[in-house]
């Protein structure tokens, strides 16, 4: 008997991978590539990495540096504040670096004309005074930076100076940078600001009549179809360049309601702007966003409870988080992402958050949605039942040492079944699987049920146990 079941064991394992083989993802497309030494695309709604070339390698930033300090800024201060130009601010700058807004001490912008000047022409002097503005001084205001990131999730950057000039500890992988660029372009004022192509000083010391700057990233301002730098979905961005950084950009842009974001390090001149696009073309051709809501059943659906960190909750009490997205290969189907229930929730989660769906297509992290819960949650049905039984009917914590044999000898069997099962289902395919746990679960229930009714007429309560029973029945007819 051991033998043959051993035999059928095999079998089934063997059917199973044969039908992992013929069942498996298609892959990952990856027909693309880059000059720079580093890039990624990143989807900027569902988090997915559509491609990446040493994302996790380090580089100097340059001047892209210039968007986490945007960030910073717009959550610390309000666009109609007075920035006032100070001796450290117009001349804490490496030699030869420039002052492109020809800023002096002394001169007062607007913390939102300064964000213009520090996002669409790269003034240095832009970001020391929004940095001495926001923070007092701008070592106190790099830290605010590094302790941004690290909120972000950024484990492999660290930033010493506002303007993303020469530092000797300030470095950045891409994958962080696209992290970065994420929240940056979720915010509507930035992304209004570095998508202008043009913005007009009031008049300043140096500037008597006013001044007007021009975006310098080629992706944004080129509307000539016949230039290689003609991108119309690129909508902001930021680009940079140092000795030791190459050129460096990043490049954010919506098509068809999808928002991708690019990060190209170490890249070479007019080559990196290719490298950008190139990778945004890949992510909108290869890719599609398919919606969580309205494709995930589980865990709101159906009459099983869903037991999280011991606690059961009705799916009628539970709901998605709204608006989200996973992004798999074109052509694909939302059933073909593996999904993960994680209870152990982020410090940041949405309010009523009790867990989180992580979605992944071939091991690849492909979006996320938090489970909500809209009421207070229950014991579930088989808990309520068993405790109300406990106490009507008296029932002792422990049985004789046969019952107990009895019932271990039960549960050793439903194990064996339920193997057997579940890898009869895998052989299928899949099919079935739901039902066959339903009906292994009702059996094992069966058991401890009847177990109790044993216990109860040894002690003489066989009756009021029936009587409880149904009651019971009587209340879910109804």
């Amino acid at each position: 008997m051991k033998g043959r079941l051993k035999a059928l064991v095999s079998f089934l394992l063997a059917s199973h991978m044969l039908l992992m083989t013929v069942y498996a993802n298609p892959e990952w497309p990856s027909d693309t590539g880059i000059q720079a030494e580093a890039g990624i695309v990143m989807d900027v709604d569902s988090g997915a990495v559509l491609f990446g070339q040493k994302i996790h390698s380090t580089y100097p930033p340059a001047s892209i540096t210039k968007i986490l300090t945007a960030l910073v800024v717009m959550e610390n201060s309000s666009p109609e504040e007075m920035v006032t130009f100070s001796k450290n601010a117009v001349y804490n700058v490496e030699p030869d670096s420039g002052n492109k807004l020809n800023v002096t001490e002394g001169d007062q912008l607007s913390v939102e004309d300064c964000l213009y000047s520090l996002l669409l022409n790269s003034c240095n002097q832009a970001g020391n005074a929004l940095a001495e503005h926001v923070a007092g001084s701008m070592e106190d205001f790099v830290t605010m930076m590094n302790e941004k990131i690290e909120e972000l999730g950024c484990q492999e950057s660290h930033f010493d100076n506002p303007s993303g000039l020469n530092g000797d500890t300030q470095y950045v992988s891409a994958y962080d940078m696209a992290l970065i660029a994420r929240e940056v372009y979720s915010n509507k004022k930035l992304v209004e600001i570095s998508s202008a192509l043009s913005h007009t000083f009031p008049p300043m010391i140096n500037n008597p009549e006013g001044l007007t700057i021009y975006n310098e990233h080629r992706l944004v301002k080129t509307t000539d179809p016949n230039s290689e730098f003609y991108f119309p979905s690129a909508v902001a961005g930021k680009t940079g360049y140092l000795i030791k950084a190459g050129n460096t950009l990043v490049t954010y842009a919506e098509q068809d309601g999808r928002r991708l974001v690019s990060v190209i390090l170490k890249g070479s001149p007019r080559q990196y702007f290719v490298d950008g696009k190139n990778l945004l073309q890949f992510g909108y051709d290869r890719f599609e966003n398919i919606p969580v809501t309205g494709n995930e059943t589980g865990y709101i659906s159906g009459e099983d409870s869903v037991e999280i960190n011991g606690t059961a909750y009705k799916p009628s009490d539970l709901k998605l988080e709204a608006d989200q997205v996973i992004t798999l290969p074109r052509g694909s189907e939302f059933s073909q992402a593996h999904k993960t229930l994680v209870t152990e929730l982020p410090a940041k989660s949405p309010e009523g958050a009790v867990a989180l769906i992580q979605y992944s297509y071939n091991e690849r992290n492909v979006g996320q949605a938090y489970l909500l819960a809209e009421k207070e949650a229950l014991p579930s049905e088989e808990e309520s039942e068993q405790e109300s039984l406990t106490e009507s009917a008296g029932e002792p914590e422990t049985g004789s040492d046969s019952e107990k044999a009895n019932a271990s000898r039960g549960r050793g069997f439903l194990g064996v079944i339920a193997v057997l099962g579940i890898l009869l289902v895998l052989a299928a395919g899949g099919a079935g699987f739901f039902m066959y746990r339903k009906k292994a679960e009702a059996r094992a229930y069966a058991l401890r049920r009847e177990e109790r009714r044993r216990r109860l007429r040894a002690e003489g309560n066989s009756e009021a146990f029936e009587k409880i029973l149904n009651e019971r029945r009587n209340i879910k007819k109804k």
